[in-house]
């Protein structure tokens, strides 16, 4: 019944960034996630090292304790930094140089072939290797036939669906979430999701069995502002859990 949280520590680099210097701390935001429960951390090094950067990867891998999960394009500079700081999990993520956050899933039946070799080399480092995609049953099975052993389903749709507080759209954004989970977990892949997640949102996309883990970061870094980084993700993970076990709210 349990769901694990993995929290993304990106934009914590984003403020420190806007600044320069080396405060706040991302992997410090790293610790203080992982004393309030979370199971892991995920971080994006993006191509244009607009928040992670190279360093913070090798200190999150050399520093936490939980598993690092390394979100990244599928180009050769970043299999190269995989083979050397050698994360626990990468997503694999379409990468827009222009866009202000990742704005969907990967066409993985567009390139499959090329996806599928990249994957072998991941794999071949001891990485378990997932595929950030929308929830389309046709992705899916691509994904599955390119040799993913997880798929991470893009919840972006569901999310602009609720902050339309459009009840139609919520419910067909829901339900597509939904029918992807059950789908890839019946070709025996493991399924996480993430994007645009929020305390108000979370809840029934916890409650669906077949996703064991949630990647949250923007949401719980602004919430930080407000009530702290600890007690944010506190809350994130005490209203997943209920979900898991039928209470929501």
């Amino acid at each position: 019944m349990s769901i694990r949280l993995g929290v993304n520590i990106d934009h914590v680099a984003t403020l420190r960034n806007a600044r320069g210097g080396d405060h706040p701390d991302p992997v410090r935001a790293a610790e203080l996630a992982a004393s309030a429960g979370a199971d892991g951390v995920t971080a994006h090094l993006r191509e244009d090292r607009r928040h992670i950067r190279d360093d913070d990867m090798r200190r999150l891998k050399a520093e936490i304790d939980l598993p690092l999960n390394f979100e990244m394009a599928a180009t050769a500079e970043m299999l190269k930094l995989v083979s050397e700081i050698g994360p626990h999990a990468c997503c694999i993520v379409p990468e827009n140089r222009n866009e202000r956050t990742t704005e969907g899933g990967l066409d993985v039946a567009g390139q499959q072939d090329y996806l599928a070799s990249f994957i072998r080399e991941l794999t071949g480092f001891g990485v378990r290797v997932s595929l950030f995609i929308d929830p389309e049953l046709r992705q899916i099975e691509a994904a599955k036939s390119a040799g993913a052993p997880v798929i991470e389903i893009h919840t972006g749709a569901y999310h602009e669906a609720c902050a339309a507080t459009d009840p139609k759209r919520i419910a067909d954004e829901f339900a597509a979430v939904k029918r992807a989970a059950e789908f890839a977990a019946g070709l025996g892949l493991e399924v996480h999701a993430g994007h645009g997640l929020t305390f108000k949102n979370v809840q029934p996309v916890a409650a669906i069995p077949q996703i064991v883990e949630l990647n949250i970061g923007h949401f719980l870094i602004g919430e930080a502002v407000f009530m702290g980084l600890a007690e944010s993700v506190k809350e994130m993970k005490r209203l997943m859990q209920d979900a898991r076990t039928g209470r929501l709210y």
